[in-house]
């Protein structure tokens, strides 16, 4: 999820390139670079960290003159971040540039197929590699477009990215597959960048770019093109009323909301060249030199734990792998006896947490591997871990967590998957059916999360007031139940706990009254029945209560929440956004700070 853009007009395009990438920082900050035609070179300026680093670097050089370049933020996911892989990166001989937001699935094969043909790379990363693919069409068809057209074709993944070449000087090409990619029209200038905010100060007018479609900019002109045909495309000029606050936040009054509403493609880019649907199987490259566990040893902090506690269910019950979800806090403070043959999964979503990080050490000093579940590339936890599975969700500014769970859910549901596959213990015919819901479920949510959100409003306000709530699941929802609790304490101040339904009976339902509001996550399951029964109970006491259930339950409550019903565990990606819009809408309503809640800090790096 890195911030792009590029420039053609008037203007110096270097120290604009720059303030555009300040505003786009939030999207990606491990590293940045920009890359400008001056006397028919190309200038690469590149540097690990901030953008205050870019900074520095770019003071040194008299870049002044030139008015049209590309830059870059970028958010790691092939590569660790350092200067050999920042963006922008350049073909062999160094004639083009191109900046990339988004994952070459099938990176890998073309570039055995240019190393064939003497191509030397300087970094790790996929972005290279399509450049130099350009490069190598460019021999055959010497018009640009036509040399991008053709290499694309051969591309899988997703993608928006952007090019100069030497040969054009004040020319900008971009083009965009499931990345976002929008352009800017000025007078005498024109803009690409990943979000509006980057040129907002300079223009409202805005077209919006489509999957399969190119583009190519000068100052004076623009023009967009299918990619595969290079037929001329028609668009749409549209005006844009928000302030660049707002446009940071995708016209999201919060960060959280916004969050909450990228979770479909969170779940595409996680699935993205992990799924292989012709040969029924997930493919997990990272732990592709090592066993199924015969153990497991979950070990995690705050929303990362609950999503472990969802991933003991998947695990034990597909790939049959006993599992311990331990709070890292604890773990670190006991002499925990594990298994010899066992391995250790640390969650984290910036792979910062220092109460896993120290689980993750004492694990390695009792000899047991070490597989790290994680959202930053280069991060400690990654350093520090055998074996890293990034979740790829992307950049999270909100404290209370929402994109990032869902991307941890989804990567536990494919190692599940992937175990009990490698065991030979799957059932073909279930899983090939499982495989294609999960490659539909990005739609089906983005399709369902309006509807969530007006419900949420409704019942958020509704019971804004209440002091204290009870959220109950069974099952593989009682880690859901846990977290519904957690984020309406989080963010909305409102105390909140969560319970298994089953165990209400033996201690909590001495709470049940009028003012203490159910929370109860009662789906068309297995154990459907026993949640009605468990909510018998509380009327019984006069307590209110809210229940997300599937269409077709006979379940008679004060608020039903009905949620799509999607393929078995799938049901989880519906229970998790329903619970965090509830706690943003009445949080919201509340007035609360709703990104930076009181007392709480993104990453806990000290303990």
């Amino acid at each position: 999820m890195c911030g792009i853009i590029g420039y053609a007009g008037h203007r110096p395009a270097v120290p604009l390139i720059v303030e555009g990438l300040r505003r786009l920082e939030y999207r990606g900050y491990d590293s940045a670079g920009v890359a400008t035609v001056v006397n028919h070179d190309i200038e690469l300026v590149r540097a690990e960290g901030k953008l205050s680093a870019l900074e520095q670097k770019l003071s040194e050089k008299n870049l002044i003159n030139s008015t049209s370049g590309i830059g870059h933020t970028r958010w790691a996911t092939h590569g660790i971040p350092v200067e050999r892989n920042a963006h922008p990166h350049l073909d062999q001989e160094g004639r083009l540039a191109m900046i990339h937001n988004g994952i070459i699935e099938n990176y890998q094969s073309i570039k055995e197929d240019l190393l064939k043909k003497g191509y030397k790379f300087r970094s790790e990363t996929d972005s290279e590699v399509l450049i130099n693919l350009i490069a190598e069409g460019r021999k055959e068809h010497p018009d640009m477009l036509e040399a991008i057209s053709w290499a694309l074709k051969q591309v899988e993944g997703a993608y928006s990215i952007a090019i100069i070449d030497v040969e054009s000087p004040g020319t900008v090409y971009a083009a965009r597959v499931s990345s976002p990619l929008v352009m800017g029209i000025g007078v005498g200038e024109n803009f690409i960048a990943s979000d509006i905010p980057a040129f907002l100060p300079y223009t409202r007018e805005v077209v919006f770019i489509e999957d399969g479609e190119l583009l190519r900019i000068t100052a004076s002109s623009w023009d967009v093109f299918k990619s595969d045909t290079l037929e001329p495309v028609e668009k749409e000029i549209n005006t844009i009323n928000w302030d660049v606050q707002s446009a940071q936040k995708g016209g999201y009054k919060h960060f959280m909301i916004k969050e909450i509403f990228e979770q479909p493609k969170v779940i595409f880019d996680c699935l993205a060249g992990r799924v292989d649907l012709a040969n029924n199987k997930v493919d997990l490259p990272e732990l592709d030199d090592m066993e199924a566990p015969k153990r497991l040893h979950i070990v995690a902090c705050g929303t990362s734990y609950h999503a472990g506690l969802w991933g003991k269910y998947l695990l034990e019950k597909w790939a049959k792998i006993p599992v311990d979800v331990e709070i890292a806090s604890e773990f670190r403070y006991r002499d925990p006896l594990l298994d010899p043959d066992g391995v250790v999964l640390a969650i984290s979503q910036s792979g910062e947490t220092a109460d896993t990080l120290a689980g993750i050490k004492l694990a390695k000093e009792k000899g047991l591997p070490v597989i790290g579940l994680c959202n930053v590339v280069g991060s400690s936890i990654s350093r520090e871990s055998d074996h890293v599975l990034y979740t790829q969700a992307g950049p999270e500014v909100s404290v209370a967590s929402t994109k990032a769970m869902c991307s941890q859910l989804t990567v536990l549901m494919l190692l599940a998957f992937y175990w009990s596959k490698r065991k030979g213990i799957h059932d073909t015919k279930q899983f090939a059916e499982f495989l294609q819901d999960l490659k539909s479920l990005p739609s089906v949510l983005e399709s369902a999360l309006p509807a969530m959100r007006d419900r949420a409003k409704v019942l958020g306000r509704k019971y804004a007031d209440a002091s204290s709530f009870m959220f109950l699941g069974r099952g593989p929802y009682f880690p859901l139940a846990l977290e519904g609790a957690l984020k309406l304490k989080e963010i909305s101040y409102i105390h909140a706990e969560g319970y298994a339904s089953g165990e209400m009976k033996h201690g909590p339902i001495a709470l049940i009254d009028q003012k203490f509001p159910t929370f109860a996550i009662a789906l068309n399951d297995d154990l459907f029945p026993k949640v009605k029964s468990n909510l018998i109970e509380v009327q019984a006491r006069g307590g209110h209560i809210i229940a997300l259930t599937n269409p077709g339950t006979d379940l008679e409550v004060e608020h039903e929440w009905t949620l799509p019903e999607v393929s078995g565990p799938l049901n989880v990606f519906m229970v998790l956004p329903a619970l965090q819009l509830f706690s943003y809408e009445t949080a919201d309503y509340l007035g609360k700070d709703v990104d930076q809640p009181r007392n709480l800090a993104k990453s806990v790096t000290v303990e």
